[in-house]
């Protein structure tokens, strides 16, 4: 499986996968979990979890969504891409709508 190369990523991408990794490990260390600890609970490698946690691409989104899940954190992403909060997504919408709605009258087939 080819990986996405980090240069090929915009820079905003990778300061949010950065600060997320930040909060997953902040998240670990308030729970006096060793990284060992976490890594197996969810059944990765301590490698992995690194990965995860210095908001490096390319890691699985389940697998990091079992971190969160482990953390008591997966709760926390019902926000991401929820289309009621998507204004933009909203506008487009009512964009397109018809400005006029036809009743409908049902067929009288007896």
């Amino acid at each position: 499986m080819a990986q996405k190369n980090t240069e090929q990523l915009p820079r905003e991408v990778l300061r949010h996968l950065e600060e997320l990794g930040q909060r997953v490990r902040t998240a670990r260390v308030r729970r006096r979990m060793s990284t060992e600890d976490l890594a197996q609970a969810c059944g990765i490698g301590r490698r992995t979890l690194y990965r995860i946690e210095s908001g490096e691409p390319g890691i699985a989104l389940g697998t990091f969504m079992s971190v969160l899940w482990k953390l008591g954190l997966l709760d926390s992403i019902a926000g991401i891409a929820n289309p009621d909060t998507d204004d933009h997504g909203k506008i487009l919408e009512a964009a397109s709508r018809p400005q006029r709605v036809r009743a409908h009258v049902p067929d009288n087939d007896f």
